[in-house]
């Protein structure tokens, strides 16, 4: 935790990470039964071999809040001294209030401004520009609090093979203050195709069709992904961004030491890589074990690798999230976290 005063505008910084899993493992062969497909098919297709189920009695807040205080822990930092808790979900508890309230309940952080953003897969990446920027507006020793969390289960049609097969569970997390190092976050690009929107989503259930026995009848509150359309997308924006990004940072590709982006499907992350240029980055995937965690995975995929020691002080880390709206959303930070991570028992003690 740091202390004393600090001057506005100063460097904002990750100084912490936290994740929750949940305790239900499912299989290839479980998704595979009901899509139709095979375990070899999936694993083929995206690369994926287990993802992670809410318990029943799970909310999205609820994963939220489990990775706040796992983030809070590493940080040192009690929730009353959070002036803002940002949530990054498109599948919140319910439409109204904001999920982020609840955690802010659950967490105990009385004093914390709480908000939800939905910009998909792009929302942890969104949060973290939000959270960094109020933060740099403000003098004092101020933190914010960015969680992204999803439970897509309760949203997909488990028939379809276009995208029961990808979508997992979870939530991940990641505490912002004042830079001891004068290190943190250099530079954010956000991107949205509006006139794409329509690649990805959950077609009823708001204020254009609200629901009604039609609506349930005709299946129109499952998640829906035209696949062809946003791997297209991405192989089109993405790449773009990312030199946009460094261009404007003063960076060169050659400079990034790891990669974190959605982690939406192994084998199109594969196909739009080369075109990124990053030569000498460490490429950083946990989807095989977690599956698309929506607006969680970046966040989830972070955790991990802080906890097993895989980031250096100083280190040039690139966080890349891409989905509906259409959206891209990068990140460029020096990695300058104020505590060591802990084996990864966190992790393990939510999944196992």
């Amino acid at each position: 935790m740091t202390n004393g005063p600090r001057e506005t505008g100063s460097p904002i910084a990750v100084l912490a990470t936290g994740s929750y899993l949940p305790e239900q493992v499912i299989g290839n062969d479980e998704v595979a039964s009901a899509t139709g497909v095979t375990d070899e098919w999936i694993v083929r297709k995206t690369g994926i071999r287990e993802r992670r189920r809410a318990a029943p009695h799970e909310a999205t807040s609820d994963l939220a809040a489990h990775a706040g205080r796992r983030a809070l822990e590493q940080a040192g930092i009690r929730p009353h001294d959070l002036s803002y808790i940002v949530v990054a979900t498109s599948t919140p508890d319910q439409p109204q209030p904001a999920t982020a309230a609840v955690v802010q309940h659950l967490l105990g952080a009385a004093g914390a401004a709480a908000f939800d953003v939905n910009s998909v897969c792009s929302g942890f990446v969104c949060g973290l520009t939000v959270t960094e920027r109020l933060l740099r507006a403000e003098p004092g020793d101020v933190h914010g609090l960015v969680i992204g969390a999803d439970i897509y289960s309760r949203i997909l049609d488990h028939s379809d093979r276009k995208t029961a097969i990808l979508f997992g569970d979870g939530a991940g997390a990641a505490v912002l203050g004042p830079s001891p190092s004068g290190r943190g976050l250099l530079g954010t690009s956000l991107l949205t195709r509006g006139d794409q929107h329509e690649l990805i989503g959950v077609p009823a259930g708001g204020s254009r069709r609200p629901a009604s026995a039609r609506t349930l009848e005709e299946g129109a509150h499952h998640f829906r992904m035209d696949g062809r359309g946003v791997r297209a997308f991405v192989q089109e924006n993405l790449p773009a961004a990312v030199a946009e990004l460094l261009a404007r940072t003063g960076l060169p590709a050659g400079s990034v030491d790891h990669f974190v982006p959605h982690q939406a499907n192994a084998v199109m992350i594969g196909e739009v890589w080369p075109a990124l240029g990053l030569d000498n980055a460490a490429l950083h995937l946990e989807l095989a074990r977690y599956g698309n965690t929506g607006a969680a995975s970046i966040a989830i995929t972070l955790d991990e690798i802080h906890r097993r020691g895989l980031l250096a002080e100083d280190d040039v880390v690139l966080l890349s999230g891409f989905g509906g709206g259409m959206s891209v959303g990068s990140t460029l930070l020096n990695w300058a976290p104020t505590a060591h991570a802990a084996a990864p028992r966190v992790l393990a003690a939510a999944a196992r």
